[in-house]
């Protein structure tokens, strides 16, 4: 049984999405694996907004809150299709 899988890029995290790293670690209802790398490759959307990879799909937000509500049902959606 796999759990969901949600990647950073360390330079977006330095410029965004730290809360949203912390905030998906530490939320008791959620059992994700959160890994976070030095370079995913989506340079571009880096440097533009928060952006994170759920399940080896991009999702990306204007903010970081709004990242965290897009990563949430990305993970309720996947769930849904692929039970885990």
């Amino acid at each position: 049984m796999m759990k969901p899988l949600v990647e950073f890029c360390a330079s977006n995290v330095s410029s965004y999405t730290q809360s949203v790293l912390d905030a998906l670690e530490n939320d008791p209802d959620l059992d994700v694996d959160v890994l976070e790398y030095g370079c995913l490759g989506y340079c571009g959307e880096c440097y533009m907004l928060p952006f994170a990879l759920v399940n080896g799909k991009l999702v990306q937000a204007e903010t970081a809150d709004e990242l965290l509500t897009k990563i949430k049902n990305k993970i309720r959606e996947d769930e849904e299709d692929f039970p885990y």
